[in-house]
């Protein structure tokens, strides 16, 4: 696996990975029907940082790094994950998890946050405890999810900086 920042391109191999999660509608707040334009600005234009995860060529995973709020919050950042289909189960999201944090602190982010993880996606939180996220807030009924109505949201969060400055 190889993992890098996105290039000019790169945008047609991710296209299929974001559409088939976000038509799904089962975890990410986008709209259903988000079209490739606007994806495009979601996951590359709005965010700080874009990467992908490679194999042989193929974009099998992605991820965004982004400033969380403005100001006086500016020191946390918040990430999304995507991979593809066929190649879940094998340790991307974690591979990518982990080199998010490294990239966070080295663009100098102090803590990262993920601000709407539905329960239903029991693989993310799973995952997330395990790298050391906590949940820090529920969101009662946040999410409407496609086959199961409103479920509950989670805020995770996790500090990465060594010392507490």
């Amino acid at each position: 696996m190889n993992i890098r920042e996105v290039i000019d391109g790169d945008f047609d191999g991710i296209w299929p990975i974001f559409h088939h999660i976000v038509k799904a509608g089962e975890t990410y707040a986008y709209p259903r029907d988000t079209s490739k334009v606007q994806a495009e600005k979601i996951w590359l234009e709005a965010p700080r940082k874009t990467y992908v995860v490679e194999e042989a060529g193929i974009i099998v995973g992605t991820y965004f790094i982004k400033t969380n709020q403005a100001g006086p919050g500016s020191h946390v950042c918040n990430c999304g994950y995507m991979v593809s289909v066929g190649a879940r189960g094998r340790g991307i999201a974690s591979f990518m998890c982990k080199h998010s944090q490294k990239q966070a602190s080295v663009l100098g982010y102090k803590a990262m946050q993920f601000n709407f993880v539905a329960v239903t996606n029991k693989g993310a939180i799973k995952l997330w405890h395990k790298l050391g996220f906590e949940q820090v807030g529920r969101l009662p009924k946040a999410f409407l999810h496609p086959s199961l109505g409103y479920v509950d949201a989670l805020l995770m969060y996790k500090w990465l900086a060594l010392q507490s400055a």
